[in-house]
């Protein structure tokens, strides 16, 4: 009998690491296709959070955005930084097999084509995503804009810590015309949303 305890004691173990296990990839889910209404944000960088949920910077305490290149969607070099030089750029994380990020996607496609005259370009970075997934949901929602193909997310941990970073997925970034961070949404965007992060920036002088 006495060698039956530590045989009990160590299933308790086992099934107390699983469970907590499975709460952490519970989490991860979770973070990973959501409403995005829980941000988070750096005390130091003096960021303002709207009711709607965006996050903004003032322009004196943006932080450089990180090295964007890599291989996009559909095969082809892409270096936003190089290619986007001095233009505001809209940097939208997304996934095929996430439905906010389908929700949203007929607002970003609409806002990219109404503001590509004046010097906002759109880029995506698709991630936890297969090439053929991804080919498939650019050309079936029409979108005029490339993706960085990132299925890990090394380019999203590229983002320097305590900026407003992309939190979850979907999530949309806004870089200004200086190559530095300005607003942050995590989850879904719409239309009016994305006007209110983006023409702010366009009156800058």
């Amino acid at each position: 009998m006495a060698l039956t305890r530590p045989l009990r004691s160590s299933t308790r173990l086992r099934r107390t690491v699983q469970l907590g296990a499975a709460a952490a990839a519970c989490a991860v889910a979770l973070s990973a296709c959501g409403s995005g209404t829980k941000v988070s944000s750096s005390k130091d960088a003096h960021y303002v959070t709207s009711s709607s949920g965006i996050v903004t910077a003032a322009k004196t305490g943006r932080q450089d955005a990180p090295d964007l290149s890599g291989t996009t969607v559909d095969g082809k070099k892409l270096d936003v930084g190089a290619a986007d030089k001095g233009k505001i750029v809209v940097v939208n994380v997304w996934g095929s097999w996430c439905p906010p990020c389908r929700d949203e996607t007929a607002h970003l496609v609409k806002v990219a084509k109404q503001l590509k005259a004046k010097g906002v370009e759109f880029v995506g970075i698709n991630t936890r995503d297969t090439t053929g997934n991804a080919k498939a949901f650019e050309t079936g929602h029409d979108m005029p804009y490339p993706s960085l193909f990132d299925p890990s997310g090394k380019l999203i941990l590229r983002f320097p810590k305590g900026s407003l970073s992309p939190q979850s997925i979907p999530s949309t970034v806004v870089i200004d015309r200086e190559g530095k961070i300005a607003a942050r949404k995590s989850g879904g965007v719409d239309e009016e949303t994305l006007h209110k992060m983006i023409d702010p920036l366009l009156a800058e002088k």
